[in-house]
């Protein structure tokens, strides 16, 4: 689940700010066991499948939840970052605090843990425990963008529709497009991640598109292949800007007499199509230093969408000023 959600997570309203604190929280313990566990395939994978398990809240939830912390921390290599080792500790008092939502919530949080775990789990077994060297093609690359980040935008769909009569009647717009939310913006970190990937030895990029330009993880940086592994940065920016502007869509379905749901999924989004614009034809992607938006883009972003909420047409000019020079979408 993006880090970039946690930031907005204050301007939703009561008690969807705190329900949707614990859903992300549950989802970085996830992201954890991903990015920093080792050990046998089967044991990694076990440990995933323990966790959707765990948010089913089923008796005796209680004891595994404890021993599922006892095993993922042990099962974490030493250098994981100190927060996220007691986060995963301290399973048990999350799922404590997802037992203290509203009902109508649980499922939500539930389906997309079991989703998203199921999905890395999944993952994992078919990479056979191994940094990815790049996934099979461009379907596989948004699939996992899928498990990781769709999945979030899916269980916030269900959660603003239970959760507000203003958005229920609009369920049927915003289903369709709510996973394309997540893919866009976690295909764009993958798109600006690209050097520090591979600099770990990761590699989440479709092997096909880098064929196309004659690229492979193992060439990718090479300074003689950086005017091919800019084409192929551009194809898949092309590929992100689609998915942003499908996330768009879904934004202004939201009513305007919600602004913390409109803002909530606005900043991110915004945040995500204007990393688009300074990535594209960039060749510096491939550099060490990592190429981001500064601090002073971030704060006009969040004034004038705080400013425009409630006007489309405002928002559809800032959108569009976000997006200057990104290549127009393509569909995957």
């Amino acid at each position: 689940m993006s880090r970039t959600f946690a930031l907005n997570i204050p301007v939703l309203p009561p008690p969807l700010d705190l329900v949707v604190t614990v859903a992300y929280l549950l989802c970085r313990i996830a992201d954890t066991l991903e990015d920093e566990a080792r050990g046998q395939v089967s044991e990694r994978a076990e440990l995933f499948h323990m966790l959707g398990r765990l948010v089913k809240l089923e008796p005796g939830w209680e004891e595994r939840s404890a021993e599922f912390a006892r095993h993922s921390v042990a099962a974490l290599r030493p250098s994981a970052p100190t927060a996220e080792v007691q986060l995963v500790q301290g399973t048990p008092t999350v799922l404590e605090a997802m037992r203290g939502l509203p009902d109508w919530t649980h499922p939500h949080i539930a389906a997309c843990v079991v989703e998203m775990t199921g999905g890395m789990a999944q993952m994992m077994i078919e990479l056979d425990g191994g940094a990815p060297q790049g996934l099979p093609d461009l379907r596989d690359t948004l699939q996992y963008c899928y498990y990781v980040a769709g999945t979030v935008g899916v269980m916030l769909t269900g959660l603003f529709v239970d959760g507000y009569e203003s958005v229920r009647p609009r369920r049927s717009e915003l289903v369709p497009r709510a996973p394309a939310f997540g893919r866009a913006l976690q295909l764009t970190n993958i798109l600006k991640d690209i050097r520090e990937d591979l600099d770990r030895g990761f590699c989440w990029l479709p092997r096909t598109s880098m064929a196309k330009h004659g690229l492979t993880p193992a060439n990718l940086l090479l300074p003689e292949k950086r005017v091919a592994a800019v084409a192929l940065l551009d194809d898949l920016v092309a590929v992100a800007r689609h998915e942003c502007d499908v996330a768009f869509e879904y934004s202004l379905i939201l009513p305007r007499s919600e602004p913390g749901l409109r803002l909530f999924c606005l900043w991110p989004l915004l945040f995500a199509v204007r990393t688009l614009a300074v990535l594209a034809h960039n060749p510096a992607v491939f550099e060490p230093a990592p190429v981001k938006i500064d601090r002073e883009t971030v704060m006009r972003i969040m004034v004038l969408t705080r400013e425009s909420v409630a006007d489309d047409r405002a928002l559809e000019s800032l959108y569009a000023e976000s997006a200057r020079g990104v290549p127009e979408g393509r569909r995957a």
